[in-house]
């Protein structure tokens, strides 16, 4: 931990000389040909950062380290609680493993420049296909396992990826997810064959055969799913390919020489309809503030244990399963399990003793499942947690009350922070690795060095502090975050930079205490307009979350022919609790009174056994006001299971 400077003087060097900040902080990577050069900003309101370095990112993770004599420590430590499989793999190890894997996508035609598609679970093989894919140039497109035919064929049409890397199947909690017929089911809309296909929708833009640029499909065959890829060669016109097979063959691969400005991975943003939005990360920028980050956000350093419990498929999983905890040197955690159930609550406090877990990263979600499941955490009294130094969390909104129970509950810090798919990494966090700030529950603290954060009104207009509004960060974004979206700057521009002129528009509502610290209290279309007062979700949130019974909580604005809209509350009840339904709408009725006041209107609460979530842990509020207000509603392709919504529209009369 740094005791040479403050987070005041980092944050007052990032804001005056970025330039020279970002290129000190260039020094925690191994250059091919170190820029000269921070920014190019000859494109604004588009940015290049270090655009005269090369480098090879795959190299900075692996290469790198094995030279330096860590060869023998643990890079990737694999643990399945759907099977009960363990696997290590020291960096030396998982250097070989990646180098083989480059091997399989140059004999299969894969040059600089091309995409992948890598539709895996959370298994090794993906590591090593994006590590593989970075080695040689290639741009990889993380798929979450198990997404549907046709959100795959969305995405895949969208990036047009050479090759397709997958699984004969995956694992959920009670059933078997087979991936081959969902990628033959997706590459046959693409191609309009309807006897395997069926619909067609109309996001697909139908193709021949000779013009899907799909040439083959490499499949890891996974003993706890059988599946066989000659059953499927030659379908849609495309080879269906053994991984183990093609391995046997294949040679090892050298790490290519790469610009700082060429596309590392192009990640598409969850829950997008029609045409998707393709987050694009470059290679340099990332690689500098992911270094930067572990080091002075997270305090993980070469030799330490990062377990970050997201998925692959995501931007967490991205910038801290795969490349942040390798960029720094450390053993990075890959996890096939969930916080509860893969067999209890239990199972987070049990992965911590037994890799000696030093930084945990998750999402509020899974601690409000543990919270339900366990609240007493008699759990957590089974394990040795003592190499645990701090509990990160992100990915929405940490409520303070959950952050009291799990913070009181562990010797170390809860530390909130705030970023986005487009950012790629924190744009406000506690800055632990320079100086541990005061915790303000509520808040993730302050920004992070290289973003300005502003608020502002509808028209632009900066906002006092304490005052709610429309959170937007200044031009130039720092290293990391998305320097175009795939397919074009235009869309880019016009899906964040336009709203605010000279700055990205988040979609995030909130506002600057005096310190300086920033709240995020929701996104801006959560907002909920009461007979013309404006609600945050998250401060109604907040007050309904200090009910003893309540384990999780959404409110959602549905339509009101007098008011316009009003308050809405979905509630679930914390496990083994018992409570008169009226008794509890009068108790939750009077704690927003309490707390935000009768001009909230608020009596309107719906016990629901689950709410409905993305796999990634996120309240789907939009599809939750569609079904309260009576209207049209497509499933969210990123949507954790179905049924829930079913129970929703029964609750509510639908």
């Amino acid at each position: 931990m740094s005791t040479t400077t403050s987070y005041a003087d980092e944050y007052r060097r990032s804001m005056e000389d970025p330039g020279g900040f970002w290129l000190d902080a260039a020094g925690l990577i191994d250059w091919m040909r170190p820029p000269a050069r921070a920014l190019d900003s000859g494109s604004a309101p588009l940015y290049r950062w270090f655009p005269d370095g090369t480098l090879n990112v795959s190299a900075n993770a692996l290469d790198r380290w094995v030279a330096a004599g860590r060869g023998d420590q643990v890079a990737l430590a694999y643990d399945s609680a759907m099977t009960g499989s363990k696997r290590t793999f020291t960096y030396a190890e998982l250097l070989h493993e990646v180098e083989l894997f480059a091997g399989v996508l140059r004999q299969n035609g894969v040059e600089r420049g091309d995409r992948v598609a890598i539709y895996l679970p959370m298994t090794p093989e993906a590591v090593i296909a994006m590590l593989a894919c970075a080695r040689i140039g290639a741009v990889h497109s993380v798929i979450f396992g198990g997404f549907a035919a046709n959100e795959l064929a969305v995405r895949i049409q969208d990036a047009a990826p050479k090759l397709i890397v997958t699984s004969s199947g995956g694992l959920e909690p009670g059933r078997v997810v087979e991936y081959l017929p969902i990628v033959e089911k997706a590459l046959a809309m693409i191609v309009g064959d309807r006897s395997v296909a069926g619909t067609v929708t109309s996001s697909i833009t139908v193709v021949s055969e000779d013009e899907l640029s799909v040439e083959a499909v490499i499949v890891r065959n996974r003993e706890a799913v059988p599946g066989d890829a000659a059953a499927f060669d030659g379908r849609v016109g495309v080879r269906w390919l053994d991984l183990e097979d093609q391995l046997s063959r294949a040679e090892p691969v050298a790490p290519v020489e790469l610009a700082a400005t060429d596309p590392l991975y192009i990640l598409y943003t969850s829950g997008t309809t029609g045409t998707p939005k393709g987050v694009v990360r470059d290679n340099g920028g990332y690689a500098v503030a992911l270094a930067w980050s572990m080091r002075n956000i997270y305090d993980v350093h070469a030799g330490d244990v990062m377990w970050t419990a997201s998925d692959v498929g995501w931007v967490v999983g991205h910038s801290y399963i795969v490349y942040g905890p390798l960029l720094a040197g450390a053993t990075t955690v890959l996890y096939e399990g969930k916080p509860i159930g893969t067999p209890d609550a239990g199972a987070f406090w049990r992965m911590v003793e037994e890799y000696r877990v030093k930084v945990l990263f998750s999402a509020p979600t899974a601690v409000r499942a543990i919270r339900r499941e366990d609240p007493a955490l008699e759990h957590l009294a089974g394990y040795d947690t003592s190499s645990l130094e701090a509990l990160f969390l992100a990915g929405e909104r940490l409520d303070t009350e959950t952050y009291h129970w799990i913070d009181e509950a562990l010797h170390c810090p809860v530390v909130d922070h705030w970023w986005q798919t487009e950012t790629g990494w924190a744009i406000a966090a506690n800055p632990r690795g320079i100086e541990p700030l005061p915790v303000k529950p509520g808040s993730p603290t302050v920004p992070v060095p290289g973003y300005r954060v502003g608020i502002v009104d509808g028209k632009g207009r900066p906002i006092s502090p304490g005052v709610e509004g429309n959170i937007v960060l200044e031009l130039p974004l720092p290293p990391g975050s998305l320097p175009t979206l795939w397919g074009g700057d235009e869309k880019y521009v016009a899906s964040y930079l336009t709203a605010f002129p000279g700055h990205y528009a988040t979609g995030d509502s909130g506002y600057l205490d005096d310190d300086g610290y920033v709240y995020v209290m929701g996104r801006t279309d959560d907002v909920i307009n009461v007979a013309g007062h404006r609600l945050s979700t998250g401060g109604l949130e907040e007050a309904l979350n200090h009910h003893p019974a309540v384990a999780e909580v959404a409110v959602i604005g549905i339509r009101d022919e007098l008011k316009g809209q009003r308050a809405a509350g979905f509630v679930t009840l914390k496990h083994g609790t018992v409570i008169d339904h009226d008794v509890l709408v009068t108790e939750l009725v009077a704690l927003v009174r309490e707390t935000v006041g009768p001009v909230a209107a608020f009596r309107d609460v719906t016990v629901l056994d689950r709410l409905p979530k993305t796999r990634s842990g996120k309240i789907l509020r939009k599809t939750m006001r569609q079904i309260a207000d009576g209207e049209p509603y497509k499933v969210p392709a990123t949507i954790e299971d179905p049924t829930v919504l079913t129970a929703l529209e029964a609750a509510l009369g639908r």
